[in-house]
């Protein structure tokens, strides 16, 4: 009998061990989320690796190189493998989005990335699908194995987005714990990636989340760490960049950090616009040659292969011609040949549908200017300065950090890389002036110019984006009125039911109105509802002031 009772009592315990954990996981709550963070950690950090062991797989199958190694692998090819490369990635790729169209496994035809991710944030409630975010990283991995020049991190983000999301929402917890979760896969796949995971942590929010609050601090963090974890426990504790040793600054390097960032302002200027536009573009062109957007890969391989049979250097990541510039091996006029070479084919692989993100390409071309720039002020002032590779490095930072958006991230990339105090200054001092230049010349980072073509303005803040996000139907009060009063409310300017409240209010303003009907857009459009102007500004006031709890607590 004692045996039993035992017994009983200790499943009884048990069950109201794992309610009071359920309850803490939907309610958000601080214990539970830390080891929410945790495992979206360790499972993204593991989805970063499988991408990334993918890229590999498909680089050594269609150039037999790994694509770390791929600017040194594809020297000794024949240039028609060289050029079939991107073309025959480009038809895999066609393949893929015309299957994610039909059967509506991609809401565009195209592979989605670190935008993706903060518009789901911003607008969705922390929702991305698990299956756009699996064909994604599928389309991605072979668009850059094939020698894509695009970014991996941009779909590493996206996919450990996705996992934490479908996870979030699976146990039923709170919007603002799954837009927190959401941060943490984001910061996982970044440090998993970089192998640096306070970089990781800030990128989460800096770029993703856009606060600093407190009660996300801890899982985020944790999830960065685990993930930096299992890509060192799996590819080991190297940096993505090899950089040699660093001369000590002198008297001539402040002036010159200075007139870097000027460059680095218009180099990231010029990348942001390429970057943004060309998709625009391109699509215009094909919708006037009537050519499905499904289609367009393989003509745009046919472009990165051509380009890449005189550099060769531009395909892919370009992880290894980032290190090489790091180090000093490339000439000036090489190094300028570069940085237009890869702008032009960073632009055509974004253009022309195939996968990949913006953060490597970014490096990338910092590098290249800040390698340039290093030779050149060496030479005019006879070696009196830091060297090539202290330029590089604040180059890389100051470029990348100005398109992303991301000055604080790109700058704890940098010492993470480097563990180098003066170099992370320099960096720190050009990354600021370089971003305040293009946010000005575009009017916002990168990520925020993709997500303005579907019509929301994150560079404004949140207030703007809940404008466009809360509609009529849901603050609405129900028509109840009588056969006259419907005539009555027919004559009346009317709102409809999928109005957002920015439109709500600003007719009601316009009109002087205290309130207005609201319509059905379906069949002869009755009124099913009315909206006064206190209710309209009540429910913006609620929303400013949910969204103020969730930044500063």
């Amino acid at each position: 009998m004692r045996a039993r009772a035992a017994a009983r009592a200790a499943v009884m315990g048990s069950r109201r061990s794992w309610g009071w954990l359920r309850e803490q996981w939907r309610q958000g709550r601080s214990p539970a989320m830390w080891l929410l963070g945790l495992l979206t950690g360790i499972v993204s950090g593991y989805a970063a690796l499988g991408f990334i062991l993918a890229i590999h797989g498909v680089s050594l199958a269609v150039f037999g190189a790994n694509h770390d190694a791929l600017a040194s692998g594809v020297d000794a090819l024949p240039g028609w493998r060289i050029f079939a490369g991107p073309v025959i990635g480009g038809l895999v790729v066609a393949g893929l989005l015309f299957l994610g169209q039909r059967y509506n496994w991609l809401t565009e035809t195209r592979a989605h990335a670190v935008a993706d991710v903060v518009e789901a944030r911003a607008v969705r409630s922390g929702r991305v699908v698990l299956k756009t975010g699996l064909l994604s990283a599928v389309i991605s991995a072979i668009s850059l194995g094939s020698g894509g020049s695009a970014g991996r991190e941009g779909p590493a983000v996206h996919l450990g987005g996705a996992l934490a999301s479908f996870g979030a929402q699976s146990l039923g917890i709170p919007a603002r714990a799954v837009r927190t979760l959401l941060a943490c896969g984001a910061a996982a796949a970044v440090a998993a990636s970089f192998n640096a995971p306070i970089a990781g942590a800030l990128f989460a929010f800096e770029v993703v989340l856009g606060h600093y609050a407190l009660r996300s601090i801890a899982p985020v963090a944790i999830a960065s760490v685990a993930g930096a974890v299992v890509s060192r426990i799996h590819l080991g504790a190297t940096p993505a960049f090899t950089v040699p040793a660093m001369g000590a600054a002198s008297a001539w390097d402040l002036p010159g950090v200075f007139l870097l960032s000027l460059a680095a302002a218009g180099l990231a200027i010029a990348f942001v616009q390429s970057s943004v536009h060309a998709p625009r573009l391109v699509a215009q062109q094909a919708e006037k040659w009537r050519i499905p957007l499904w289609a367009l890969p393989p003509i745009g391989g046919i472009g990165i292969g051509l380009l890449a049979l005189p550099m060769p250097e531009i395909l892919g990541v370009g992880y290894e011609a980032t290190s090489n510039a790091l180090g000093g091996q490339y000439a000036v006029l090489f190094l300028l040949g570069l940085i237009v070479m890869k702008l032009v084919a960073t632009g055509v692989t974004l253009g022309f549908r195939f996968g990949g993100g913006v953060f490597s390409p970014a490096l990338y071309l910092g590098a290249m200017l800040g390698a340039a720039f290093g030779a050149v002020i060496g030479l005019a002032t006879g070696g009196e300065t830091a060297g090539v590779p202290f330029y590089a490095v604040v180059g890389m930072g100051a470029v990348a950090g100005a398109a992303l958006g991301a000055p604080l991230s790109t700058t704890l990339i940098v010492f993470e890389l480097t563990a180098n105090y003066e170099a992370s200054v320099a960096v720190l001092v050009a990354v600021s002036i370089a971003t305040v230049l293009t946010q000005a010349a575009t009017g916002g980072s990168i990520f925020q110019k993709q997500i303005l073509r579907h019509g929301y303005d994150l560079s404004r803040g949140q207030s703007r984006v809940l404008l466009q996000t809360i509609r009529v139907r849901d603050i609405m009060a129900p028509f109840e009125g009588d056969a006259a009063d419907m005539d009555t409310a027919s004559g009346a300017p009317s709102l409809y039911d999928d109005d957002y409240l920015g439109r709500a209010i600003g007719l009601m303003s316009a009109e002087s109105l205290d309130g207005a009907p609201v319509r059905s857009r379906e069949g002869d459009q009755p009124v099913v509802g009315w909206l006064s102007r206190a209710d309209a500004h009540a429910a913006y006031a609620r929303a400013l002031a949910e969204t103020h709890e969730e930044e500063h607590l």
